[in-house]
């Protein structure tokens, strides 16, 4: 919450949208509660803080928002967005207040005067230029002093928590001398080490299927469909509306539930019948296309260039057939993944208990293993970058299965790594050391965001908020 408000202009605060109501708001009263109070000028207490309906119209003019843009989106929430603005900013006030943060009026003056777009060529502060800006922006000067002061104010809040967040350099060195030092590996495919396709007798495709025969069964349909065009509808090649007239009739007779064969009574086309059809691997556009839509049972729909008008007979389970060749090669490719599944599961198993060593690395390859450097903790170029990162996690000698971004599978041994030298005027440093103070002020951010949910207790008046939306109606 901290970070996206730090780096909202004071413009951008009247646009805020449900940066409160999500992390506290729903937690501590939510916008269906409403909090007892005699007083319908409040439409929202922060502690003892009240939050009126003049504080709220006052904000909403702030925002620029016009009230006809209100007007059009009461439905998707624009009062509540808006609310959540209102109590973000009021939010931060109270923080100031709390942490007793304040700035003298010269400070205010400095700013103004030091802001480029009130300079002349000689970067001299010229008055002139100020007042137009803010004729330009209807705004008085007091005004436009006092958002300039707030803005300031809550600059100082975000610098003051987020004090002490430059994490020390020493830290920064290591961690990049970590994540940049090259590994090396030895590393072989699994794919040799799993039982071939062709190796699985019948018996044990049977107790495969007969293992997992709710999880097998397919739904399959009988059926039966026409393919229409202008050739066989109105004799001719020509999509015309004397054809499209011939569709729409189509389409009638099957809203007044006239029959498939009734509604090819005139029309002279052959029909294709469809027996115990689900989708396979082999493509059938219009076949796959139908079961597709095998909810509605008699209907016309499109496929390329042509109508289909089909019919649903009959819809039943069936367990696999292994007389169809095809079917029987996709269990087969089941049964051969849960094998290397089953495989690859037993490995890590011996490695997390330390029954994996050197001699059972060496076997299983039978000593044709690869070598390899990788140069950093970002280089995939081999192994999928998930997995590099895991490899980087592991002290040396340790074995571990990864992947690449073809998601074959290797077994892995770490056999050293290698210090490389830190260029500090490299890209790749500057550009980690920046992630590092990003991700540091990131966790104390977050930390305070938890802070400010115990401290404070916001509650929400539905009543005044829809009295509200009633105004805008």
């Amino acid at each position: 919450m901290i970070e996206k408000l730090k780096n909202l202009s004071w413009k951008q605060f009247g646009g805020l949208v449900l940066i409160i109501i999500i992390i506290i708001a729903f937690g501590f009263g939510g916008f269906g509660g409403g909090f007892s109070t005699n007083n319908q000028n409040n439409i929202a207490k922060i502690n003892k803080t009240n939050v009126t309906t003049q504080d709220f119209m006052d904000y909403v003019n702030q925002s620029g928002i016009s009230a006809d843009a209100i007007r059009n989106n009461l439905d998707n929430n624009i009062i509540e967005e808006l609310l959540s603005g209102l109590i973000s900013t009021t939010l931060i006030d109270l923080e100031i207040k709390d942490f007793n943060i304040s700035i003298n009026e010269k400070t205010i003056l400095k700013n103004i005067k030091e802001n480029k777009n009130f300079h002349d060529e000689n970067g001299k502060f010229e008055r002139i230029k100020y007042e137009k800006f803010l004729l330009s922006n209807n705004m008085s000067a007091p005004m436009f002093e006092l958002k300039l002061k707030n803005r300031e104010l809550q600059k100082h809040l975000f610098d003051f928590i987020g004090a002490g967040t430059i994490t020390p350099k020493f830290i920064i060195n290591k961690k990049f001398e970590e994540n940049n030092r090259s590994l090396d590996i030895e590393y072989f495919d699994m794919e040799n080490l799993y039982k071939l396709k062709s190796d699985y007798t019948d018996d044990e495709i049977k107790v495969f299927i007969d293992e997992n025969k709710d999880q097998l069964k397919r739904e399959y349909i009988d059926f039966r469909y026409v393919i229409l065009n202008p050739k066989n509808l109105i004799g001719i090649e020509e999509f015309n509306q004397d054809f499209f007239d011939e569709i729409d009739e189509i389409e009638n007779k099957i809203s007044q539930g006239t029959s498939f064969e009734n509604i090819l009574e005139n029309i002279n086309v052959n029909i294709i019948d469809i027996f115990k059809f689900a989708p396979t691997s082999s493509e059938q556009i219009n076949e796959e296309l139908i079961y597709s839509k095998k909810e509605t049972k008699l209907d016309l729909i499109e496929s390329g260039d042509n109508f289909l008008l089909y019919n649903i007979d009959q819809e039943y389970d069936l367990s696999p057939d292994l007389d169809d060749e095809i079917i029987k090669s996709e269990i087969v490719e089941l049964i051969y993944q849960k094998g290397k599944f089953d495989y690859n599961r037993k490995i890590l198993e011996e490695i997390q208990n330390n029954k994996f060593n050197n001699t059972k690395f060496d076997e299983l390859s039978n000593f044709n293993k690869e070598y390899m450097s990788i140069s950093s903790i970002n280089d995939d170029k081999v192994f999928e970058i998930n997995s590099v990162k895991m490899l980087y996690s592991l002290p040396v000698n340790s074995f571990t299965l990864v992947n690449n971004s073809e998601n074959k599978i290797y077994l892995v041994k770490i056999t050293g790594y290698n210090k490389n030298q830190i260029n500090k005027e490299d890209e790749d440093y500057k550009n980690f050391v920046s992630s590092e103070f990003t991700n540091t002020r990131k966790s104390i951010l977050a930390a305070y965001d938890q802070l400010l949910a115990s401290k404070y207790k916001i509650q929400l008046n539905q009543k005044t908020i829809d009295r509200v939306k009633n105004y805008f109606k």
